[in-house]
């Protein structure tokens, strides 16, 4: 890797990603809009190409002349009213990605995707790569356009395109200035959070999803996914967890699936009044009865990856919110 480009890169992942990149004496240029916060970013020496994923020829300049592309970038809502534009930047906008890839001679693309991509598991057995997607009974926007957005690659691939999938659980970290995956730190610690509800999923450090990344652009099998996942958790435990280190308050009683879609209902009414994004929308619980596990054993095996103990995830970001005010 010589000249890197990171779409989404004042973004969550992409920020960390290009910190690291950086670190480690590359050359890095980050692919942004014109309106992009650059709050993540401000402390890293990088270049910007400024474009939007759905402006194919903004795309192609970027791309231009670099021999790595990470492809970071992504929309990431569970409001029914931004499906069409999600649409649009996750699945459009990788087909721009992987065509300005394929006619620049890129080496080697790594396409950050999602677990929600991937399939649940209908046993007791953690689900992998392997797992076909099955959740198009819920009509969850997100999932769908992660979904189709592989299946782009996957497309390039098979045009010769160099290309590897990355598919990270819910993240926590430093960096997370939309409080992504640390909302939930938030909420605890500014004792918001007084219940929980069934099931529960993964939840993955940043720093681990990061070099998961360089690794796979490094030795990653093309065509191939890898899940880079954390610590299985029930939701219970996750919320007393980050209640004990960031002294917050425990969850004290379950909330029944249905009184979660009741609130999910009446958070988008009243968003649809307000025109503004609702706190809690259906499609986000809408599959709140699956509890969902994975295994980065692939990942672990092929790309040397490792997996952060979630207290060690938790008290980093936290540590991070209160250092920069964020709390």
């Amino acid at each position: 890797m010589k000249k890197i480009l990171v779409t989404g890169g004042t973004g969550f992942i992409g920020s960390n990603l290009a910190a690291a990149l950086v670190e480690q004496g590359y050359s890095v240029h980050l692919l942004r809009r014109l309106s992009s916060p650059l709050t993540s970013v401000a402390d890293l020496d990088v270049e910007y190409a400024i474009g939007d994923l759905r402006d194919k020829e903004s795309v192609r300049k970027a791309i231009k002349g670099c021999d790595t592309v990470f492809h970071a970038a992504a929309l990431v809502s569970y409001w029914r009213r931004q499906r069409e534009e999600m649409y649009d930047i996750n699945i459009g906008g990788t087909r721009n990605v992987v065509e300005a890839c394929l006619q620049e001679g890129v080496e080697r693309l790594v396409h950050t995707s999602s677990i929600a991509a991937i399939g649940y598991s209908e046993t007791d057995m953690p689900a992998d790569e392997t797992n076909a997607f099955n959740w198009d009974s819920f009509d969850i926007g997100y999932r769908i356009s992660k979904f189709r957005a592989e299946q782009e690659i996957l497309k390039g691939v098979s045009l010769g395109l160099p290309a590897v999938i990355v598919n990270p659980s819910v993240v926590i970290g430093e960096r997370d200035i939309h409080f992504n995956g640390g909302q939930i730190i938030r909420d605890v610690y500014r004792k918001r959070l007084f219940y929980y509800i069934s099931g529960g999923t993964s939840i993955v450090y940043v720093g681990d999803v990061v070099q998961g990344h360089i690794q796979a652009a490094l030795k990653g099998r093309i065509g191939e996914r890898y899940i880079l996942s954390g610590e299985n958790l029930t939701y219970r435990e996750m919320l007393e967890t980050i209640a004990e280190i960031v002294g917050g308050m425990r969850p004290f009683f379950r909330l029944p699936v249905w009184a979660a879609r009741g609130i999910a209902s009446a958070s988008e009414m009243m968003s649809d009044l307000t025109g503004t994004k609702p706190w809690v929308g259906r499609e986000l619980v809408a599959a709140l009865r699956i509890r969902t596990r994975f295994s980065c054993e692939k990942a672990m095996r092929e790309l040397g990856y490792s997996v952060t103990p979630f207290r060690t995830a938790v008290q980093r970001t936290f540590d991070w919110y209160r250092e920069h005010n964020f709390l």
